[in-house]
């Protein structure tokens, strides 16, 4: 688990809604949403509490998909499925690589890609006429592999933890515990959701037993439409027992995993581009896939290495119901700028 042979590089932050809207008007500048990578469940207006993107239909070329409100622009994108996921990295991919710049920070090297996007999704680093599509390519963006995202979130290339890996990708904690040298829960500006309590180290975005799950409401709308209003049609009392925690802006717990990665335990569950056999029962002719991470609104089990996830990678349900779907980009070879 974990086992890596080759370099590669990961996100240090997961994909924001400001990236993605910007994907949104790249790929589909009619705002026609063909592709199915819009759901009117992500607009304020259907889910206030979790709405993060406005479809306008009468504005201009390229200029249909906006940032719902200005508090959503750093936050993690949280409608993924797998497929829309393949699609930005494609968009990556076959985009032009404008810049490559690095840099050190508290240790951890890392390296800035500027990119102008593509509009072409369908092939790339993926090729999505394959529904069980694995990287066509040995150098590129990409979605990281299941071994990928645990190596970058718990081996400690230092000798940490137990046996080289930590519990939680903020700290070592200690196996066999349960949750009791988990990280702090964040707390959460009510307005902005902004983290409010960074200078508590290790942190991460989790719903604690015993304690409030981290949330916020976009301050330009009322507390009653955040707690009452859904697009499930639940009764209030079953949605705020369901859907407690928000997503925080991305970086802001800045607890770094062994190789500087930030959020990787908590917020948004990730994409890994790792197919998996399907649950017991479960049809076995629909592509299953791994995730990893947690969310906000989880417990710390979840932060586990031990804790892994699958789902369909084109479930349209949880595109539906399912606000903690994050992506997080992956590097693969040396990259050039002025690659077309």
């Amino acid at each position: 688990m974990g086992a890596v042979p080759y370099r590669y590089e990961i996100g240090q932050l997961e994909v924001t809604v400001e990236q993605w809207v910007a994907f949104l008007n790249t790929v589909d500048p009619e705002g026609r949403n063909r592709l199915r990578l819009y759901d009117e469940t992500e607009s304020p207006a259907a889910w206030p509490k979790y709405g993060q993107i406005n479809l306008s239909p009468g504005a201009g070329r390229g200029r249909h998909y906006s940032v719902a409100f200005p508090q959503w622009a750093r936050k993690p994108y949280g409608f993924a499925n797998f497929l829309r996921a393949a699609r930005f990295v494609n968009s990556l991919y076959n985009g032009r690589l404008i810049s490559k710049r690095a840099g050190s920070k508290d240790s951890f090297q890392y390296v800035t890609y500027q990119v102008a996007l593509s509009s072409q999704t369908e092939r790339g680093m993926y090729d999505l006429a394959r529904p069980q599509t694995t990287r066509v390519h040995r150098a590129g963006f990409v979605l990281p592999s299941q071994d990928e995202w645990i190596k970058a979130a718990y081996y400690d290339p230092r000798g940490g933890g137990t046996y080289s890996y930590w519990k939680y990708p903020t700290n070592p904690g200690v196996f066999g515990d349960g949750e009791a040298t988990a990280p702090s829960p964040t707390v959460l500006n009510p307005g902005t959701g902004d983290v409010a309590n960074a200078a508590t180290q290790p942190l991460a975005s989790y719903h604690a037993d015993g304690k409030p799950a981290p949330s916020w409401c976009p301050n330009q709308l009322s507390p009653d439409a955040c707690s009452t209003i859904n697009p499930l049609g639940l009764d209030p009392a079953v949605y705020a027992k369901a859907y407690q925690g928000s997503l925080s802006t991305v970086g802001q717990a800045r607890t770094a995993s062994p190789w500087g990665t930030l959020d990787q335990g908590g917020n948004a569950v990730e994409w890994t581009d790792t197919i998996t056999a399907p649950p017991s029962g479960q049809s076995s002719l629909r592509v299953w896939r791994r995730l990893h991470g947690g969310i906000s609104n989880a417990s710390a089990y979840q932060m586990w290495p031990s804790a892994v996830g699958l789902q369909p990678q084109d479930n349209v349900f949880y595109n539906h119901t399912y606000p903690w779907l994050g992506i997080r980009i992956g590097v693969t070879g040396d990259l050039k700028p002025g690659k077309p």
